[in-house]
């Protein structure tokens, strides 16, 4: 599906503040940029990827947002010293710490479990919902003929734990602090301007990565991935049109 197909499948409110009028980005942003390329030639039209994709004046719009995996569970087993940590204060005085719950400390187990240790009812134990969310989307402007697929979780770890009562609200809480994370992939079509990836932590003489008009989706190298990554991160509240996106995704 070519990005004007993409378009029209794309509702105005999801980004209802932006037109369609041809992006450029700052002089002053593209010279700061090129004081950090190693000297390597920058075109003068040349369009950065970590630049454009947090360039609020440039008309993104967000398609196939999607989850790809979703854990949503309290049967998941955590160590004991967890559940013992969650006892209200009155419980814990009333089942001090023995030397044999000390042994227990770090054995994964289930809130049932860890209550019949201790000697207690399994309604006394608060037990987290383990969420795990793994989705992705792609982003891309018209106007620059620029497609770009990226990958979004709740948390780095296996699960996040959550002390809700419902697994809905479990899922609202996890996904406030969604993240980016994993591979990037690239679709460029504009055969009028030059697409590069700038990797400013590299060591060698070339830390510039041109990307090639191509029909097909390119991965991005690790290296730049993490850059766009940290970039969008760290820009991430004022680019409202992904946190829209996936919430609703979720709902």
């Amino acid at each position: 599906m070519d990005l004007t197909a993409l378009l029209t499948q794309i509702s105005d409110n999801n980004n209802p503040d932006h037109s369609l009028s041809a992006p450029s980005l700052s002089q002053e942003a593209q010279e700061s940029t090129l004081d950090n390329s190693h000297h390597q030639p920058i075109a003068s039209n040349a369009i950065i990827l970590a630049q454009a994709l947090t360039d609020t004046t440039i008309s993104w719009r967000i398609h196939n947002c999607k989850i790809s995996e979703k854990i949503v569970t309290q049967d998941m087993a955590l160590p004991f010293l967890y559940h013992y940590d969650s006892l209200d204060d009155s419980v814990k005085q009333a089942h001090p710490l023995t030397p044999d719950l000390l042994a227990q400390f770090n054995t994964p187990m289930t809130s049932t479990d860890a209550a019949k240790i201790i000697g207690i009812t399994s309604d006394l134990l608060l037990s987290p919902w383990h969420v795990k969310i793994i989705g992705s989307l792609v982003v891309f402007s018209e106007a620059l003929q620029l497609a770009v697929r990226l990958h979004w979780t709740n948390t780095g770890k296996r699960t996040q734990q959550i002390y809700t009562k419902s697994a809905e609200d479990a899922v609202t809480a996890a996904c406030k602090e969604w993240q980016f994370f994993g591979r990037i992939d690239v679709l460029f079509k504009n055969n009028t301007q030059t697409l590069i990836s700038i990797d400013e932590l590299a060591e060698s003489d070339e830390p510039i990565l041109t990307i090639d008009p191509s029909v097909d989706y390119q991965q991005l190298p690790a290296t730049h991935a993490l850059i766009v990554i940290a970039t969008l991160e760290a820009d991430k509240a004022q680019l409202p049109w992904f946190d829209t996106a996936i919430l609703e995704r979720l709902e």
